[in-house]
């Protein structure tokens, strides 16, 4: 069965985990290029090492997000792999097929999985939103397939299917994200980035928020958006892909999550 003919099978994505019981945390990652993987990746490290286990998490990632969902899946830190991809990822349109999932493969491995973790792409020709999880696909492909810029890279193909970044839908999907008692929603952009194009993304997510809401009555929202200080560090969308900059966002991005971390764990006794 390819994976079109199982979606059609199950019910939507938006209802499919809603029946499941809640788990106490949820996480969405939002998508923003190389930058957008240095935000929610200091934003959720941080948690991590205030002892909230963001890496445990049920996680939905888009594009960046993929990545930095992928990364907490499998214990991995942005300083760890930066290196190793900051001049791999395409700066001009690289249309070779699999080019971002040999990418992939090296960060994540060839045959890995992660259960916890699902990415939002769209499909092709339907361009219908879905989500592919991580306990039915090796994270490499999934996360090619998130992070697969039309007009910038080449569709991902599983399963006879193709796929391409699910930004092209939505930045974060929130809507979709997993039942839990708390969601954290980390948007990279959204808030002061872009000015009006980063309020539009954000009026858009924040519906999906409330939709999701709808459907987990009494669950809490928790999100985080950069300061203003990380979106100075981006003013043109080639910027989201310059490797100096996803460092700089990376450390402000670490000592903003610091910061919310510790109000959460105080507030919310929420440390693991």
């Amino acid at each position: 069965m390819t994976t079109s003919e199982r979606r059609a099978a199950e019910p939507p994505a938006s209802t499919a985990f809603a029946g499941r019981r809640p788990t106490e945390l949820a996480t969405v990652f939002g998508g923003g290029g190389v930058f957008g993987i240095a935000f929610n990746l200091g934003i959720a490290e941080a948690f991590v090492d205030a002892g909230i286990d963001v890496g445990r998490a049920a996680a939905l990632g888009t594009s960046a997000g993929a990545w930095a969902a992928a990364h907490l899946a499998l214990g991995m830190r942005f300083i760890d792999t930066f290196e190793g991809f900051q001049d791999e990822i395409p700066r001009r349109p690289d249309l070779r097929r699999g080019r971002m999932a040999a990418i992939c493969r090296a960060v994540f491995g060839a045959d890995t999985l992660c259960p916890s973790v699902r990415a939002g792409v769209v499909a092709l020709p339907t361009l219908r939103r879905e989500t592919l999880r991580g306990d039915e696909h090796r994270v490499a492909d999934l996360v090619a397939a998130s992070s697969a810029v039309p007009g910038m890279l080449a569709p991902q193909r599983i399963d006879g299917v193709r796929y391409v970044d699910g930004g092209l839908r939505s930045m974060a999907s929130a809507d979709l994200g997993d039942r839990a008692a708390r969601l954290l929603v980390v948007l990279p952009m959204s808030g002061p980035m872009f000015g009006p194009a980063g309020r539009l993304i954000e009026r858009r997510t924040v519906r999906e928020i409330e939709a999701w809401q709808r459907r987990h009555r009494g669950a809490e929202v928790t999100v985080v958006r950069p300061t203003s200080d990380i979106a100075a560090l981006v003013r043109r969308p080639d910027h989201l892909f310059d490797p100096a900059r996803a460092k700089e966002c990376h450390g402000l991005a670490y000592d903003q999550g610091d910061a919310l971390a510790r109000a959460w764990v105080s507030t919310a006794g929420h440390a693991a």
